[in-house]
């Protein structure tokens, strides 16, 4: 056991469900004299801020945000443990240059919930193909083997996605803001929208992708995913080019974002009312690297 035998902290607010497993729970209350956990997302900048009052550290995840008002108002606060993916400062659900101000220190936590991202994407593309739930791609039943699969974001996620698309037999390229030492091939995004049937999305959040006119060089009869925190592309577009009736969709719950009661009434988008990254074995992921990044801070 790492932590030291007077402990630091004094408390440690959990101020939204960020998924910590018991083992982690454990390591936590023998480092701060109290830790607090909640399991709701609050929005209510007030509740937030009486949730925090006097705690030293703070744990939130993706779904609330820590705005200047709230770091302002908690004058204790040296620690913020994001239980999510820290890209940059633009895509952060905390306000990161507030804590900057005040020398709080921010970690967020990478490649957590990837597994489940990309298994979600390869089980709903066979569905899809093969017909086994409520559509079908094609008028013929078919495999994913041999498809093209054109993937917008070379990360971690994407990468995993490629890797099992490959397994399967997929054709694979992508697109990125800089070309990655991956083996898959990389097209400017025009052309990869011409070339590929399928496109699969995955950027931080705030990052759009495809811009208006971008569906239309997509074409029809052709198949868009995504699984980021909320739309990679312009809505209207999408919108637009999912009315052709032989274009389809599919995304996960966040991927959503504040669009969900509109997209799920959408013909031909294909929709799961789960976090498709948001397994048990991810929390498990989560919760050791949250306990890792609190010990580099305090440890």
């Amino acid at each position: 056991m790492w932590f030291m035998e007077s402990k630091m902290i004094k408390q440690i607010v959990s101020v939204d469900y960020t998924g910590m497993v018991p083992g982690v729970k454990k390591a936590l209350s023998e480092c701060a004299d109290d830790v607090v956990y909640y399991d709701d997302y609050p929005t209510d900048e007030a509740v937030i801020i009486d949730r925090i009052k006097d705690a030293e550290v703070v744990l939130v995840s993706w779904n609330t945000k820590i705005t200047k008002k709230m770091i302002d108002a908690c004058k204790s606060l040296k620690y913020i443990g994001m239980c999510c993916s820290l890209i940059d400062e633009s895509s952060a659900n905390v306000d990161i240059k507030a804590c900057r101000d005040r020398n709080i220190s921010v970690l967020g936590v990478r490649d957590y919930g990837d597994e489940g991202v990309a298994e979600f994407i390869i089980a709903e593309l066979i569905r899809l193909t093969h017909g086994f739930g409520d559509y079908q791609w094609k008028d013929g039943v078919n495999e994913v083997t041999k498809q093209k699969l054109g993937i917008i974001g070379m990360g971690a996620t994407g990468m995993m996605v490629a890797e099992r698309a490959k397994a399967f037999g997929m054709e694979v390229f992508y697109y990125s803001r800089t070309k990655k030492d991956v083996p898959y091939l990389y097209l400017p995004l025009e052309e990869l929208l011409t070339t590929v049937d399928i496109i699969s999305t995955h950027l931080p959040r705030n990052t759009q992708a495809l811009h208006k006119g971008d569906f239309k060089t997509f074409g029809n009869g052709k198949i868009f995913i995504n699984t980021s925190l909320g739309p990679t592309y312009d809505v209207e577009d999408f919108k637009e080019w999912l009315a052709h009736d032989d274009n389809f969709s599919i995304m996960d719950y966040e991927a959503m974002g504040v669009y969900r009661d509109e997209f799920t009434k959408l013909p031909r988008l294909i929709y799961s009312n789960k976090v498709s990254g948001w397994t048990e074995q991810a929390k498990e992921r989560l919760s050791w690297k949250v306990l890792e990044n609190l010990k580099s801070v305090f440890g």
